[in-house]
């Protein structure tokens, strides 16, 4: 069993997806399949020609949008023939040496069971839209260098948090093993969860600066938008309380709930109170669903809480992750 089974989950994105696959088509090396998963879209009826014009391409169509992370999952299970399962936004346009390079760090990293891209602003190549995602002390998940230059930085390979899923490799054994995406989470930190449960199951996670994408970002749910805001400030708790292990889960509890207090602090003075609120009560309800799983992950663990600390940010909140702390060009 080897190659790449890429992955495009889509919802009325048949504007963005040629691109996309016209991508793929220019790669220098080819994945075994790719499979597009339509979450029950309005625009659906456009895809099949779109797909039909790219060879080597499938389509499946679900009947409703059951989100981000589930609708991945699907995907996932459908590709059994494969080593390696690769995600693509369809408002990610992997340059042409995107997928050989994300599967040289595969062979030559043979510890890690993710892997993250180089994320360039589409609109503004000159930024950085990523280079892997962090994780606060505090639990606050951030893309690494979000918005800082590009030239120069974040150019070195090195050992990041987890994969942005907008365009990101893993290997499909360990996926499969560790249970693929929560689906509780619907869409946002779905990825930096899975990255975690990764982790803490004793796989690393490998920054690629030589796979290249450049992404629109939030093409298609709005970045400021209100659903867009509920889900990462629930899933923000939903990742603290699942994965975080037990002796920093206490030690930086009050570093957590302070962080959430700021947030709805803020959204109150802002003007959008009410859906940070409805996201933290929400969070709150789900506690004992969360602490079921926690028991569940936290039993199996493999990773110590020391190895845990060795990878998270040491700042409570963050604005973007800099050049100046990691992975400068040498």
């Amino acid at each position: 069993m080897a190659g790449v089974a890429v992955i495009i989950v889509t919802w009325n994105a048949a504007a963005l997806l040629d691109g996309v696959l016209s991508a793929l088509d220019r790669q220098t090396l080819r994945p075994r399949r790719v499979l597009i998963v339509d979450n029950g879209s309005a625009d659906a009826g456009r895809l099949d020609a779109i797909v039909a014009a790219h060879a080597g391409c499938e389509l499946l169509k679900l009947d409703s949008n059951r989100g981000f992370a589930a609708a991945n999952n699907v995907g996932i299970a459908r590709c059994a023939d494969v080593e390696f399962i690769a995600l693509l936004n369809p408002d990610a346009y992997p340059s042409a040496g995107w997928l050989a390079a994300l599967v040289a760090a595969a062979h030559a990293w043979p510890a890690a069971a993710s892997f993250a891209s180089r994320l360039l602003d589409h609109t503004d190549p000159e930024r950085l839209d990523g280079a892997g995602d962090a994780l606060t002390i505090a639990g606050k998940p951030a893309r690494r260098g979000h918005g800082g230059r590009a030239a120069g930085c974040f150019l070195a390979p090195e050992e990041v948090f987890a994969p942005c899923a907008a365009a990101a490799m893993y290997r499909r054994e360990a996926l499969t093993r560790c249970g693929g995406f929560d689906e509780g989470f619907f869409c946002y930190i779905e990825d930096v969860d899975l990255g975690f449960r990764l982790r803490l199951a004793g796989h690393g996670c490998r920054y690629v600066p030589d796979a290249v994408v450049l992404h629109i970002g939030s093409a298609l749910t709005g970045r400021r938008s209100a659903f867009a805001l509920y889900h990462g400030q629930r899933n923000m708790i939903f990742n603290y309380v699942k994965n975080m292990p037990g002796p920093l889960f206490w030690l930086l509890l009050p570093l957590h709930v302070t962080m959430n207090v700021a947030y709805l602090a803020g959204a109150l003075l802002a003007g959008h109170g009410g859906d940070v609120w409805r996201a933290k009560f929400d969070a709150l309800r789900a506690l004992p669903m969360l602490w079921r799983q926690r028991r569940s992950i936290q039993r199996t663990r493999v990773a110590s809480a020391a190895d845990v600390w060795a990878v998270l940010d040491r700042r409570i909140l963050m604005g973007p992750l800099r050049a100046r702390r990691t992975g400068k060009a040498s």
